[in-house]
């Protein structure tokens, strides 16, 4: 059995348990276990800066009092706070969804957006995009409109809202791939998916598990920012 830490740096147990699910839909049905654990401090939801920096240290917390019987870790909120202090201490690889799902996005040279929900946390986003080497292919970030917690709170608005800007990183910025930026807007990446004909829409849970289990196969351990 290969077993899974999925840290969810938000408060909220519901969003975890969402988080869990997905990333179990994309492992076989045998051989691994994915365990979720939710930050005991902070936002039900990170929506700024300030929020995802104090997010690390929750990250880095967690992890430290998970115990070491892992074979890998998921960081489920997409500014990947906390992950080089993770990287650091860890024997088994350490995925972050925001780098997961950038990284995919950007395979084979293709132009990526990000649509999300959050506007106070779009430096963020433009800095990993840069600090991993995707600027070239970078096309930025397309937002909803309205506060991020009450939309994240109504799922249906929340999927018409993301699939508008989807559509403004489509066809206003060349984009020929989009992400939907957030672990909480997991389940309405799903939603979305395969509403855009041609252009992939990257969902970061999946896309972070497809990435932890290429380094698991390859043994890859605690390993530096690409």
């Amino acid at each position: 059995m290969r077993d899974i830490l999925l840290i969810n740096p938000n408060s909220s147990e519901a969003t975890t348990t969402m988080m869990v699910r997905i990333a179990r839909a994309e492992l076989p049905a045998e051989g691994f276990r994915v365990t979720g654990v939710t930050a005991s401090r902070g936002p039900s939801m990170i929506v700024n800066e300030a929020e995802l920096g104090a997010a690390g240290l929750e990250v880095e917390r967690t992890w430290r009092d998970g115990g070491t019987a892992w074979d890998g870790v998921i960081i489920s909120a997409f500014g990947d706070p906390g992950i080089e202090r993770v990287r650091r201490t860890s024997r088994v690889p350490v995925v972050g969804i925001c780098e997961a799902s950038m990284l995919e996005a950007a395979f084979n040279g293709r132009r990526f957006g990000v649509a999300t929900v959050t506007p106070d946390l779009v430096a963020a986003i433009d800095g990993r995009a840069l600090k991993l080497g995707l600027e070239a292919h970078y096309t930025g970030v397309r937002l909803t409109e309205g506060d991020p917690r009450a939309l994240a709170a109504d799922p249906k608005a929340l999927d018409e809202a993301l699939a508008a800007a989807v559509r403004q990183c489509i066809d206003e910025d060349g984009a020929e791939a989009v992400i939907i930026g957030g672990g909480p807007l997991g389940q309405a990446a799903i939603n979305l998916a395969g509403r855009f004909g041609h252009v992939p829409l990257i969902a970061p849970i999946p896309a972070a598990v497809r990435r932890l289990r290429a380094q698991m196969r390859q043994g890859v351990g605690a390993v530096s920012e690409a």
